[in-house]
């Protein structure tokens, strides 16, 4: 029921009769994933669709050598497919540009990443009347006039839309707005857009559940835009602003309205420090989950938590230099159930085994029950580390961990 074809780039892949072999046999398949098979080619597609046709529901394309012709196949003869990736597809940039038809409609999820000329999907996207999740990503070409026919009147059922290092306007966040049915939002890197456009949708989508933006610190969306968001968008869980310079007007607002406000992530403001930090304590009395990365926040502002946000549960806390280990320690000691984990950067954690041993007597204090000792390990005084912090009852796990971080942007986890 479920197949990957995979293969690197100093293997030849597989061909097109092999993929046919695979329709005739498999005849119960739903899933499949095709990477890096750069000899399939539209004719295989074509013999292929019609066997797969009865079964297959969800479908990822990466880095192939077919094009547009072949997911014509595809989209027209697979009437129960749902769920369409389609990434790195060389064949598309080659030969006369054909549109991607949109087959029989049946199409809920829709992703395309890194194209040359997505725009050719537009048919597919317009025709999809049940399309609950649209994501693009870091596709070429101008989006805002394809947002304003594709999405207006067309695809009233969207309820999730991604949009990564697209080119976008307020124009295109207009366009948005109009999708009165949206609950999730993400808008990353886009730098073009600004208050204006995040005010429209705060106007529009007061449906909104979920809301990424990441404002590459090109400054253009602030307090204006959150404020309109806090406004309309009563019904908002969780908010992961990256790159957007907040203060306590922007926080005020969101924190007084959006009263079911669960998970919150400040990443990379420059005007997030410890009177924010307390602000948050004091009103997101319904925060489950705070993660805090690249902030001006220090131990003092840490201690705000002892009794702040009452249903806190879980806090992340990852590249603040002003943050250490000692303050996720003084934590557990006078709030053991809070979960802490803590990405610092000491360059005297070797030499801090005393402290670490006075603090873990405090803690033997606070809780008679016997805890694990308080591990290190480092390989050097400068080396980075994650100090993970986990607590429940009388149960204790204290480690400091060797943290690798990889390059790229990645979606943050609260």
């Amino acid at each position: 029921t479920k197949l990957i074809l995979r293969c690197d780039r100093k293997t030849p892949s597989i061909t097109d009769k092999a993929l046919v072999i695979v329709g005739r046999q498999c005849a119960h398949l739903r899933k499949l994933k095709i990477k890096g098979c750069r000899q399939l080619t539209d004719s295989g597609l074509d013999l292929f669709a019609p066997l797969s046709a009865p079964t297959l529901q969800k479908l990822s394309l990466g880095t192939c050598g077919f094009g547009a012709r072949g997911i014509n196949s595809i989209v027209t003869h697979c009437t129960l497919l749902e769920d369409l990736t389609v990434k790195r597809l060389r064949g598309l940039v080659e030969g006369p540009a054909e549109f991607i038809r949109p087959g029989s409609g049946s199409i809920r999820r829709l992703c395309l990443k890194e194209l040359f000329n997505a725009q050719l999907f537009a048919p597919l996207i317009a025709g999809s009347k049940s399309l609950h999740t649209l994501m693009i990503c870091r596709n070429s070409g101008n989006w805002d006039s394809l947002l304003e026919c594709m999405i207006t009147d067309r695809v009233p059922s969207l309820v999730e839309l991604h949009m990564e290092r697209i080119h976008l306007s307020d124009r295109g966040l207009h366009a948005v707005s109009r999708c009165t049915n949206l609950e999730v939002l993400y808008v990353a890197k886009v730098p073009d857009c600004t208050n204006r456009g995040l005010s429209a949708v705060a106007e529009g989508c007061k449906r909104l559940r979920k809301l990424h933006l990441d404002g590459w610190k090109s400054n253009r969306i602030g307090d204006d835009g959150l404020i309109a968001l806090g406004l309309n968008c009563r019904d908002l869980q969780e908010i992961v602003l990256i790159g957007i310079n907040v203060t306590t007007s922007s926080l005020n607002v969101m924190a007084s309205n959006c009263l079911n406000l669960e998970r919150l992530a400040l990443c990379n403001s420059e005007t997030v420090g410890d009177s924010e930090l307390s602000f948050i304590a004091v009103n997101c009395r319904a925060l489950k989950r705070l993660c805090m990365k690249g902030c001006a926040i220090s131990d003092q502002g840490m201690r705000v938590f002892v009794s702040g946000c009452p249903q806190l549960v879980k806090l992340k806390v990852k590249k603040c230099r002003g943050v250490t280990w000692e303050s996720a320690v003084w934590l557990r000691v006078h709030r053991p159930p809070l979960i802490v984990c803590l990405d610092c950067k000491d360059p005297n954690i070797v030499d801090s085994s005393v402290d670490v041993l006075g603090l873990t007597h405090a803690l033997n204090e606070a809780n008679p029950v016997a805890l694990p000792p308080l591990c290190l390990h480092t390989r050097s005084a400068f080396s980075k580390v994650k100090f993970s912090l986990v607590a429940s009852g009388s149960f204790l796990v204290c480690s400091l961990l060797r943290w690798s971080s990889s390059k790229g942007s990645k979606r943050l986890a609260i």
